[in-house]
């Protein structure tokens, strides 16, 4: 089971630590100190897949150089502004890799492996794509 802590720091100040210890700070956008906690859940999704992706791409033993993966969350206009779609775009970069590859380790992340992406599932209208930019080696 996991266990996370958020405590009041002050004004809209808050910071979330999680099991390991490690810490987030999180505000509101007018106090510009810290993440907003609405963006923090697609942070949490593209990294729980970015995670997957990276391993199954080793595993293959593909030659990946890099990874980005930008999420866009679309919000109710109305409190409590859920989100009700959620587009993630994978930047794959590497030498040879294959599209089918990239392609598969995102479908088994998707479907299989991520736990944020398994909450949000049926409640959330989630899509993706991905790109693949070849790279010499240096």
């Amino acid at each position: 089971m996991g266990e996370v802590k958020v405590r009041w720091i002050g004004g809209h100040q808050f910071v979330g630590i999680d099991s390991t210890h490690h810490s987030v700070v999180l505000s509101s956008p007018e106090e510009g100190v810290g993440m907003k906690p609405s963006e923090l859940l697609l942070v949490a999704l593209a990294s729980c897949s970015a995670y997957d992706v990276v391993e199954i791409l080793k595993k293959k033993r593909l030659r990946l150089l890099g990874l980005e993966v930008t999420v866009q969350g679309e919000q109710d206009p109305e409190p409590p502004w859920a989100f009700r779609r959620i587009q993630l775009e994978y930047r794959v970069k590497g030498r040879q890799i294959p599209e089918g590859a990239v392609a598969s380790a995102i479908e088994l992340s998707e479907k299989k492996y991520c736990s944020v992406m398994a909450t949000l599932s049926g409640v959330v209208e989630v899509s993706s794509h991905f790109q693949i930019e070849g790279e010499e080696e240096e």
